[in-house]
């Protein structure tokens, strides 16, 4: 038999989880029932089952990450039922119900700007780009709660390299996708769309910045940013920019939405600092999901020894 590494999978290949299940179903059924029909749905129905989401089935071959926490990961429910995606809601709870219709397949993100080599990329030239990797990652969310995930990617460099930035090319502007059809509740949200966020280039640069596929052994669910986000484990939450289609390279800062929409609040950088409280609440202290006590929030969410030199000379309560 010929086992087909992670990295010579196309989009296509990855198994539905709706067909694995399935075929559980079919093969209890054959124990069970023989030819019969089981529930009203005929064998064959069973065991060849529509083929036509892809949020949410089996990665595999995955590496584990050198830069993973040894942190009690939270459970797939808090992370696919507790969310900020404002294109499908504004309350915790309404991105899992609004998403699930949520078509990304096909899916493109266009690399552009200030690069000698720009293109868009297909998810399947995304999932060839360089060896997929678990990385259990600390989150942290402004409004002062926290997950811990194991996340699915790659270093974002890995991207930036094939498209060679040019020396001007001081920052990497993002863009989220936007369909007011298939997102009608972000008309309520108060935010700009199309959702935008940015980095400096060394931040892209840096290794912990993870361009992500998926969580928890499977492909991304719709409301936790499918088919393809970011993940910057040092910055809270909003930082991390789900549905990715649009990366472009500039010399100028990038504007982000949060920034453009209550500027006074959220700063460019927003990197994790317990000591500058949101105008509304102390950042000094976070609750983890499923947890009853607070704990202390760390300095850049813990991950200070990869990233504090990007920050040298800089007045972070000023930079904030």
């Amino acid at each position: 038999m010929l086992i087909r590494k992670a990295a010579d999978l196309t989009y296509a290949d990855i198994t539905p989880k709706s067909v694995y299940l399935d075929r559980r179903k079919f093969l209890r059924a054959m124990g069970i029932a023989g030819a019969a029909a089981v529930a009203g749905r005929s064998l064959f129905e069973l065991a060849t089952p529509a083929q036509t989401a892809f949020a949410g089935t089996k990665l595999s071959g995955l590496a584990k990450s050198p830069f993973s926490t040894t942190e009690k990961q939270n459970s797939y429910e808090d992370v696919t039922h507790y969310n900020n995606f404002y294109e499908f809601g504004t309350d915790k709870s309404d991105p899992a119900k609004n998403a699930q219709k949520f078509q990304t397949s096909p899916w493109t993100v266009s690399v552009e700007g200030d690069v000698a080599k720009p293109r868009k990329f297909t998810m399947d030239e995304i999932l060839k780009i360089a060896p997929l990797e678990e990385r259990i990652y600390r989150h942290r969310c402004v409004e002062a709660w926290s997950i811990v995930v194991p996340w699915i990617g790659f270093s974002f460099h890995n991207l930036i390299k094939l498209v060679e930035p040019m020396p001007k090319a001081q920052f990497v502007a993002f863009q989220s996708y936007y369909d007011p059809r298939q997102m009608p509740q972000g008309r309520g949200a108060g935010i700009d769309f199309p959702y935008v966020e940015g980095l400096r280039m060394d931040e892209a640069m840096n290794p912990l910045t993870l361009l992500c596929v998926g969580m928890y052994g499977e492909t991304l669910p719709n409301q936790d940013g499918a088919p393809v986000r970011m993940v910057i484990p040092w910055k809270y939450g909003f930082k991390s920019i789900k549905s990715l289609v649009k990366i472009k390279f500039q010399s100028k800062m990038p504007p982000t939405t949060w920034n453009l929409s209550v500027p006074n609040w959220y700063g460019f950088y927003s990197n994790v600092n317990p000591n500058v409280d949101h105008p509304r609440w102390s950042q000094a202290k976070e609750r983890r999901l499923g947890e009853i006590f607070k704990r202390n929030t760390l300095m850049f969410n813990g991950y200070g020894d990869q990233v504090v030199s990007m920050y040298n000379g800089m007045d972070l309560k000023k930079n904030f």
